[in-house]
């Protein structure tokens, strides 16, 4: 795939222009931001739930490079991921993209997409290390040069990508409708963009937003989560599932300041590319054939399948179960079958990052344990 070029105003050689904010961005994560220790609050550094050992184990064969001058917010590794083509949006170094290339396998494929230079740089110096420590005969990961918001422009095809993550980065954009909306673009159907972002209680304000140290730190650009909600709505996205959210606190007085009395959660959400629900639940049998999710498999923060039980889901979940990768994964069975007598009923749910933090505050972590590979998990055949 051909590098686009990109000139000293921000614009591309396919012709997308990028705003000042991009040219703000890159030369933050380009210049100023050196390794993790420049950056000057903890909102990008930590993960926001346990990580499970198959993907500790993959992480650390990521080359110390790369892993140096990553910055994120989040865990984005949604389950299911065997043979799929997965793209990450701002792959910065590219740890999110070696640690997936190893849970696709040779089989599927990894692209990465980042419009700062230095970033891409450092991504491609090491796939051949990776794929040869990884043990695969051609690279399964490619990086592109390019701007979330213009995704075909940069060369990516439509109905191409089974699965879509981005980790903290969404927040950088000033345009986040028009992600969503190329991100919907070159999903397949059934496809899923899984990311976490930074989110706020309110709609900033504009100084808040004009601010460059707050918009590189991943604050200025948050969106209030309900503006998620409508976003997702007005593209096509099924109705967002959230997964998994802390508090961030951003420990650095000066900033907090600017911030006044706005809060910040890190939040993880699912939105996947589906037809219109039907008005029907359905009785759902978790097969158990998951990498990494052996005996149950957690969906979001209302749903945790266990192997060989029978779940009552809602109309959009049992929508999304039947029509995304996940569909060879469950047996359904109809509203009115036998077992759904005495079927799991779901858990309250919330849509709500900062109700779930202060959830999971009193909550024990979950266990996570599972093997690397599987071969019975028919995910992305």
């Amino acid at each position: 795939m051909t590098e686009t070029k990109v000139s000293k105003t921000g614009e591309f050689s396919n012709g997308f222009v990028g705003s000042t904010t991009h040219v703000d961005v890159k030369d933050y994560y380009g210049n100023i931001l050196k390794n993790t220790s420049d950056l000057k609050s903890n909102v990008c550094v930590a993960p926001t739930q346990p990580i499970p050992a198959h993907i500790r184990q993959a992480l650390k064969r990521v080359h110390p490079e790369v892993t140096a001058k990553y910055y994120g917010c989040g865990l984005v590794v949604p389950e299911c991921l065997e043979g799929c083509r997965v793209l990450d949006l701002g792959s910065g170094s590219g740890q999110d993209c070696y640690m997936l290339s190893q849970l696709v396998g040779e089989r599927g494929h990894v692209t990465g997409i980042d419009m700062t230079p230095d970033q891409l740089e450092v991504a491609r110096k090491f796939i051949d290390h990776h794929m040869l420590d990884f043990g695969f005969k051609k690279p399964n990961v490619d990086f592109v040069q390019g701007y979330i918001e213009a995704l075909t422009d940069a060369g990516l095809k439509e109905n191409s990508f089974d699965v879509i993550i981005s980790n903290c980065v969404v927040n950088l954009s000033p345009d986040k409708k028009r992600v969503l909306s190329e991100a919907y673009k070159v999903l397949k159907d059934g496809g899923e963009l899984y990311f976490s972002d930074v989110y706020s209680t309110g709609r900033l304000t504009q100084e808040i937003k004009d601010h460059t140290v707050l918009w590189g730190e991943c604050l200025g650009g948050a969106l209030w989560w309900q503006d998620l909600l409508q976003l997702a709505e007005e593209v096509g996205f099924s109705t967002p599932q959230l997964v998994t959210a802390s508090v961030i606190t951003v420990n650095n007085k000066e900033l907090e300041a600017l911030l006044g009395d706005y809060q910040f959660a890190s939040a993880t959400y699912r939105l996947f590319k589906v037809p219109k629900a039907s008005s029907e639940s359905s009785l759902v049998i978790y097969n158990g054939n998951i990498t990494g999710a052996k005996d149950s498999l957690r969906f979001d923060c209302r749903y945790t399948f266990k192997v060989d039980e029978v779940v009552d889901v809602g109309a959009d979940v049992a929508n999304v179960l039947a029509h995304s990768r996940f569909r060879e994964e469950f047996t359904f069975q109809p509203p009115g079958a036998p077992a759904g007598s005495c079927a799991v009923k779901p858990k309250v749910g919330t849509v709500n990052p900062f109700e779930l933090a202060l959830q999971l505050e009193t909550a024990s972590p979950p266990v996570a344990t599972g093997p690397c590979c599987g071969a019975e998990s028919s995910c992305c055949k």
